[in-house]
């Protein structure tokens, strides 16, 4: 299947299953389920080794004028091997790696900061090492979202397969709002309007 050019694959990463649905490491599976809300949308399992939906975002600028056409898509497998299920995805869908966003948990972040860039290195996040490596290139965008470091000696790999802390409960559904909407903003405006406005809150 192809569609238009124009058109964006929001991939977030995660765990399958309910046991990591709530953990720090599925932020981004949690953003595209948002965004699915949203858009008024659900994510099916499909041949493709990931749960995928496609519709248009509201823009609400314009009455009838429908928004971007977007992919959702989340791995039907583990993080590590994210790569796969996004390539095929991606392939299916015919969108090349600069209409591509990775939502993702970022540890060198504090929790309830948003970043956003183009490129990079993976920071040891082996999810998007594996992406980079299916796709052949750095050049994907990665929204990037703050669960802060572990305290004291806690292995950071188990910390991020737990569930957020109590105080980090009460604003968690603000945070998974604010990066949706900056996914918005990046497909809708751009990637500079997102980093203007959501690194400057950091």
């Amino acid at each position: 299947m192809t569609m238009s050019s124009e058109a964006w694959l929001v991939f977030g990463l995660g765990n399958p299953g309910p046991e990591y649905a709530a953990t720090r490491h599925n932020i981004g599976q949690m953003v595209v389920a948002e965004l699915a809300s949203r858009m008024g949308i659900s994510l099916t399992r499909t041949k493709l080794r990931a749960n995928v939906g496609t519709g248009r975002l509201p823009t609400g600028s314009v009455p009838g004028v429908p928004g971007p056409r977007v992919v959702l898509a989340t791995s039907t497998g583990y993080m590590n091997n994210s790569g796969g299920p996004l390539r095929q995805v991606a392939d299916f869908y015919g969108i090349d790696p600069d209409h591509i966003i990775a939502v993702h948990d970022d540890v060198d972040l504090p929790f309830d900061t948003i970043k956003a860039k183009v490129g990079g290195g993976e920071g040891g996040h082996n999810g998007l090492r594996s992406m980079t490596s299916a796709l052949g290139t750095k050049d994907y965008v990665r929204i990037r979202a703050g669960v802060a470091r572990p305290t004291g000696r806690q292995d950071t790999a188990d910390y991020v397969l737990r569930p957020f802390a109590k105080d980090e409960r009460t604003t968690l559904p603000i945070f998974v709002s604010d990066v949706a909407d900056a996914v918005e903003m990046c497909i809708i405006e751009g990637l500079l309007p997102v980093q203007a406005k959501f690194h400057a809150r950091s």
